[in-house]
């Protein structure tokens, strides 16, 4: 079974010139010799990402998109080539990488790491690829290896991973609260009630601190590389962007954010992210039943972070919208991310609203 994230020509005004691309590996990982093929990674929404085919090696690399000066929040690739570097030290579950360039130093006028690109099998879309085929049982069993890769994230250790300064747990979900209530305003172009209205409901229903973790903020099957021999078996989590130490049920909450149940799929459409509905998968509920379990923490504040994750997978779609409005990239994925936005609003009422996070559309 292959499956590996199939890649495409550069989208025009994203090129990367392999001639500047040489230079910065005679300095920086001179061992790699020869030339530099430059090919894109067309589902990435947020950075750019780029393969690179050098001297037999396969590497990726990671830029910000135009645009992103007006909206850092996770466009800083030298955070996450930190998070990358320090926690593959402890947790072997992410990419090495192989270095950073500052914006200074940068041909393309954009700070960029290159890291190696990790074989495997990566699960997108509503259906499954092509020579795939998972049951029922098989699926149950990757949802829940999915939910074990979470917990043993939030289980590392930030101090010996190098990562102790990395975040500010203490307050962090108020600062979650209206940072991203602050990013929405920033980013917005079309009126949407509903996002008004969660924001207020966020900021007055604030849970108490808990303990923090290191935590990837973007947590979903298209963020982790499975083996493709065995499916129960991760081989890398992707796309640390967003990732910080902060309160391990906030990351709880944007992993549920993302899993639509059957049913739910159908109706929201574009809104929905990923193979989560396949017969088989773990329900929301059952979700958090196995993360407590398994992690040993407490998720009273469930609905909160699911809400919370909910309303930040708005404005990330928002973000991404605006950049679109705005002309600053020509993707015409992003035409209907103000729909999007829309619908993700509308689940995260209705799961205030029935107080609940299961069976929100019935």
């Amino acid at each position: 079974m292959t499956s590996l994230d199939p890649t495409r020509p550069v989208r025009p005004g994203e090129e990367l010139d392999p001639e500047a691309l040489r230079r910065m590996f005679d300095r920086y990982s001179p061992e790699l010799t020869g030339p530099v093929v430059v090919e894109q990674f067309p589902k990435g929404h947020s950075n750019l990402t780029y393969l690179l085919r050098v001297g037999g090696a396969e590497l990726v690399l990671r830029r910000p998109p135009k645009g992103a000066k007006q909206i850092k929040a996770g466009h800083d690739m030298r955070r996450e080539y930190t998070v990358l570097t320090r926690l593959r030290t402890v947790w072997p579950k992410v990419p090495r990488t192989l270095f950073y360039v500052p914006e200074e130093e940068s041909p393309f006028g954009a700070q960029f790491y290159v890291m190696e690109r990790v074989p495997g099998l990566i699960l997108r879309g509503t259906v499954l690829p092509p020579g795939v085929v998972l049951d029922a049982a098989g699926m149950r069993a990757v949802s829940e290896t999915v939910v074990d890769t979470l917990v043993e994230l939030h289980a590392v250790d930030p101090a010996a991973a190098g990562l102790a300064d990395f975040g500010r747990p203490q307050g962090y979900v108020q600062r979650q609260v209206a940072g991203w209530t602050e990013r929405y305003e920033r980013a917005r172009t079309d009126d949407v009630p509903d996002m008004e209205r969660l924001a207020g409901w966020l900021a007055s229903h604030l849970p108490p601190d808990r303990p923090g973790a290191i935590i990837h903020n973007d947590f979903k099957y298209d963020n982790v590389v499975l083996d493709p021999a065995d499916l129960t078996q991760v081989r890398a989590v992707l796309d640390w962007e967003m990732a910080t130490l902060g309160d391990p049920v906030s990351d709880l909450g944007m992993t549920l954010a993302y899993w639509f149940e059957p049913g739910e799929a159908e109706m929201v459409g574009p809104a929905a992210f990923g193979p989560t509905a396949l017969p088989g998968n773990l329900t929301r509920e059952e979700i958090v039943q196995r993360y407590a379990t398994r992690s040993g923490r407490a998720v009273d504040d469930v609905l909160f972070q699911y809400v919370l994750g909910l309303f930040k997978v708005a404005v990330i779609a928002q973000q991404i919208y605006f950049r679109y409005r705005q002309g600053l990239t020509q993707d015409e994925r992003f035409a209907g991310l103000g729909f999007a936005v829309a619908l993700l609003a509308q689940v995260a009422v209705r799961a205030v609203d029935r107080n609940r996070i299961s069976k929100l559309l019935d």
